[in-house]
C-alpha cells in the first residue's frame, strides 16, 4: 500500500527541515497545489498529487539522507523500539528517551495513524492485547485518550481509577501490583500521584509501560502531542519551530505537562522560552538547567503576564495545581494572571497559537484560560486533545512493534462518522 500523500509531504517537510512556502519553491509548485495535496481526503479542495511529484520529492529527500550519511552525524542504528528503549526494556517514562530524530520518527507513524484517528480507517493490528489503565488519580482526558488509542488499532482495555479500588488500599506494594497485573494484560499506562512511582512500576515487569502522569514529575505522552500539536500549527502557518518563542503559563513548578514540554523543545534550535508564573511556582531549577545544556536557547523567567506572552509564536498555559500545593503562598495570582480575548488582542500576534493542556477551570471566577476565547481561531486547544489518539496510537505501535504493519491492515470504516469533530473545525480541515 502506497503511503498517503500527505502523510508523504509532511514527512518529507520535517526530513527538509522546510515551511510551506520554502518546500513548495524547492520543488517548483505553487503553494496553493501544495495546500490542496495536503488536505485531508474528504476535503472539498482535496487535490491528488500528480506521480512526477512524488519522484520528484522522494529523490530530493534520497539525496538529503545521502549527504547526512557522509557527514560528521551518526547515522540512525536500529528500530525507533529499540532506540527509545530504557535498560532494554520498550516501555515510555520521559522525554529524555528521545532525540529530535526519533521525535520526528514517531510524529511520521503518528501521520500514518491520522485516517484512522478520523473515523476514516480500521486498523486491527492489536487484535487479542489488552491494555491495563491503571490510573490512581483522576483524570478523564488522558485515560481515555489512551484507552481509545489502544481499542483504535483492534485491542482492549481493562480500567481502574483512584486508590479506593485498588489493592493498594489494603497495602500492596508497588511491586506486587505491578507484577500481577503484568501477568493479566499485555500494556500498562499508569499515573499516580507521587513523582517517580510509575518507574518503580516500570521495573517490575517486562510489558510496556507508559507513564501517564506521575505527580510533578513528568507526562511524556502529553508533552509528545503539544509539539505534534505546534509543528502542525506551525505548517499550516508557514513557520519552523527553529527560532520561535514559547511562553509556558501558569504553575510551572508542579506542572508535569511543561516539565516534559520544555525539554522536548529544547530539541529544536534557538528558541526563546518566556516562562511565566506566580512567585513562588517557578519552573524547578533542574528543568532549566536541563534546557540550558541543549544549546542556544533564550531563557527568560517573569512574574509579569503581559509582559511574558507579548510577541510570542505559542502562548501555553496550563492552571495552578491547587492538589499538589503544600505551605506555598501564591502571591501575585488573581484575575490579572487569566488569559483572556482582551489581552490576546492586545499582546498576541495574528498568528499566535493558544494552547492548555486542560482540564481548564472555566467557571467565572477562575484565573485560567479564559472561555471568551473559545470563538478565536488561535486556540488549539482541542485541535492539541484531538492529537491525542494518532501520538498515543503511535507509542503503543512502536512499543508493541507493529508500526510497519499499521498501513498494510488499514480498511474503510463501515459506518458514517462526521466530517469534522467539532461545530468550529471545518476551516482547519479545508472544510470551509
Amino acid at each position: 500500500m502506497a503511503v498517503a500523500q500527505q502523510v508523504f509531504l509532511r514527512d518529507a517537510m520535517r526530513k527538509l527541515n522546510l515551511t510551506r512556502d520554502m518546500f513548495s519553491a524547492r520543488i517548483g509548485v505553487k503553494r496553493r497545489a501544495l495546500d490542496s495535496w495536503l488536505l485531508p481526503e474528504p476535503s472539498h479542495d482535496f487535490r491528488v498529487m500528480p506521480e512526477v511529484v512524488r519522484r520528484f520529492v522522494t529523490e530530493i529527500v534520497e539525496n538529503e539522507a545521502l549527504l547526512e550519511k557522509y557527514s560528521d552525524a551518526a547515522p540512525r542504528r536500529g528500530s525507533l523500539r529499540d532506540r527509545i528503549a530504557i535498560n532494554d526494556k520498550h516501555q515510555l517514562l520521559s522525554v529524555d528517551q528521545f532525540t529530535r530524530d526519533s521525535v520526528e520518527e514517531l510524529f511520521y507513524i503518528a501521520d500514518i495513524m491520522q485516517p484512522i484517528a478520523r473515523r476514516q480507517k480500521v486498523s486491527r493490528v492489536l487484535e487479542g492485547a489488552v491494555l491495563g489503565n491503571l490510573f490512581f488519580e483522576a483524570s478523564t482526558r488522558t485515560r481515555v485518550s489512551f484507552g481509545a488509542a489502544f481499542c483504535r488499532l483492534g485491542g482492549s482495555v481493562c480500567d481502574t481509577t483512584g486508590f479506593t479500588f485498588s489493592s493498594m488500599a489494603k497495602g500492596e506494594s508497588i511491586y506486587d501490583t505491578s507484577r500481577v497485573m503484568g501477568g493479566y494484560v499485555d500494556a500498562m499506562v499508569i499515573r499516580h500521584p507521587e513523582q517517580g512511582s510509575v518507574a518503580e512500576f516500570a521495573a517490575a515487569t517486562n510489558i510496556p509501560v507508559v507513564n501517564g502522569g506521575d505527580g510533578s514529575g513528568e507526562h511524556p505522552s502529553q508533552a509528545l502531542l503539544d509539539l505534534y500539536t505546534i509543528l502542525t500549527e506551525f505548517s499550516r502557518l508557514g513557520k519552523l519551530l527553529d527560532g520561535a518563542h514559547i511562553a509556558v503559563v501558569g504553575d510551572l513548578k508542579y506542572g508535569r505537562t511543561v516539565h516534559s514540554l520544555v525539554k522536548l523543545l529544547a530539541l529544536y534550535r534557538g528558541l526563546k522560552f518566556t516562562l511565566v508564573s506566580p512567585k513562588g511556582l517557578e519552573m524547578p531549577t533542574e528543568i532549566i538547567e536541563a534546557v540550558a545544556q541543549q544549546g542556544n536557547h533564550v531563557i527568560e523567567q517573569t512574574n509579569n503576564l503581559e509582559q511574558g506572552i507579548t510577541g510570542a509564536d505559542v502562548i501555553y498555559a496550563t492552571r495552578v495545581q491547587k492538589e499538589r500545593l503544600q505551605s506555598e503562598q501564591i502571591r501575585g495570582y488573581g484575575p490579572e494572571f487569566q488569559i483572556n480575548a482582551a489581552m490576546i488582542e492586545r499582546f498576541a500576534t495574528p498568528d499566535t497559537i493558544i494552547m492548555h493542556p486542560l482540564p481548564r477551570d472555566s467557571r467565572p471566577m477562575a484565573n485560567d484560560l479564559s472561555v471568551d476565547l473559545n470563538k478565536d481561531p488561535r486556540l488549539a486547544i482541542f485541535r492539541q486533545t484531538d492529537n491525542g489518539i494518532p501520538i498515543r496510537m503511535a507509542i503503543f505501535a512502536v512499543l508493541m512493534g507493529v508500526e510497519t504493519l499499521v498501513q498494510h491492515s488499514m480498511r474503510d470504516v463501515t459506518w458514517s462518522p462526521p466530517t469534522h469533530i467539532g461545530p468550529d473545525d471545518a476551516i482547519f480541515h479545508g472544510m470551509d
